[in-house]
């Protein structure tokens, strides 16, 4: 066991303050330390130390203001080129009392780099070895969907200085590519099913503004990509999260806590709750209403980040969300970013 005191031997003149001086503590501080460490009838009560023989000191003493500059240098401050790894395994699983639980694993492939001449990073990104409770989907439509999302990728996505998505580095080249692409698909997808899925998939990749809000509206990319800014918050505040794919973002109270239980590692918990005032059918619907809500939802998001103490590089993230209305639970969604492919 590591012995973190020493025993100080009380000198003429000496006080609680002097000696707590020299070891940059308050003497109230040096007291606390000694009478936590000592026997029940060595304790000191009072400045002068007549007839005290030793004190006990710390021999690595940190102040608060040090602990909590500690705390910030072994956090992410700032959005770096190495913040990702090049590779994450996903695992997401749905829950639903109207359907049964679903889970999906993937993995992720990605590209981070810095845009010298404009001074944001370009996030290349690609999804890939999908399955649905274990297995490759075998189904017509689930596997024209990983198909069609195959054709344009990798995405390559415009991130700023937090880390945030602002925008498609070439919104243009992923709809020419998948224009030039959709003919070997409609080769092998045949039918009136797959044409029209491939049409409805078009328009959606087409619209650029409603493509990038159908990415960014995903657990996957709320998680995936926190905003830099988070790691070194303290107080409460207020962020709006996406419930579900394609709603709208709820407004929630977000608490911040901090476990350095790992020597090399970090995990910063975000829990979250819903403080707009909205339905669980707006919410599902994607849709708010004019009046106000007389039964609001009631929603809990909680995000999980391990990063590396000295290189700051995002090891894990993991979140999940609730839905519950009149203390019924309407959905749940888990998901878990692992670094590392399978």
């Amino acid at each position: 066991m590591e012995i973190d005191f020493l025993q100080y031997k009380v000198r003429n003149g000496d006080t609680l303050t002097s000696i707590a001086s020299r070891l940059g503590m308050t003497g109230e501080e040096l007291k606390l330390f000694h009478n936590s460490h000592c026997e029940k009838m060595d304790k000191v009560w009072f400045e002068s130390l007549n007839d005290v023989k030793n004190i006990f000191v710390p021999t690595n003493f940190k102040t608060e203001a040090q602990k909590e500059q500690e705390r910030k240098n072994s956090l992410p401050s700032q959005f770096s080129d190495t913040f990702f790894a090049k590779s994450y395994t996903v695992n997401e699983t749905f829950e639903s009392p109207f359907e049964s639980p679903v889970t999906i694993d993937y993995t992720i492939e990605l590209d981070l780099r810095k845009d010298r001449n404009k001074g944001h990073h370009i996030l290349s990104y690609s999804q890939n070895d999908f399955k649905s409770n274990g297995n490759t989907p075998d189904d017509k439509v689930s596997s024209l969907s990983i198909a069609c999302m195959k054709t344009i990728m990798p995405i390559e996505f415009i991130l700023n200085d937090k880390g945030q998505i602002t925008g498609f580095a070439d919104h243009k080249k992923i709809t020419d590519t998948f224009t030039q692409q959709r003919k070997e698909l409609e080769d092998f997808y045949v039918g009136e099913v797959a044409q029209n899925y491939m049409d409805s998939f078009e328009r959606n990749i087409s619209d650029e503004a409603y493509f990038l809000q159908q990415l960014k509206s995903t657990l996957l990319f709320q998680t995936f990509l926190p905003t830099i800014d988070w790691f070194q918050k303290k107080a409460k505040w207020t962020e709006p999260f996406y419930f579900l794919q394609n709603s709208f973002p709820a407004a929630c109270e977000i608490n911040l806590e901090q476990k350095n239980e790992e020597k090399d590692s970090v995990l910063t918990i975000l829990n979250g709750k819903i403080t707009e005032l909205c339905t669980p059918q707006e919410i599902m619907r994607g849709i708010r209403l004019t009046e106000s809500a007389a039964e609001p939802a009631s929603g809990n998001i909680v995000l999980e980040y391990t990063t590396h103490t000295k290189n700051k590089n995002l090891l894990q993230a993991k979140a999940s969300v609730l839905l519950s209305h009149e203390e019924v639970v309407i959905h749940q969604h888990h998901i878990n970013i692992t670094q590392g492919s399978i």
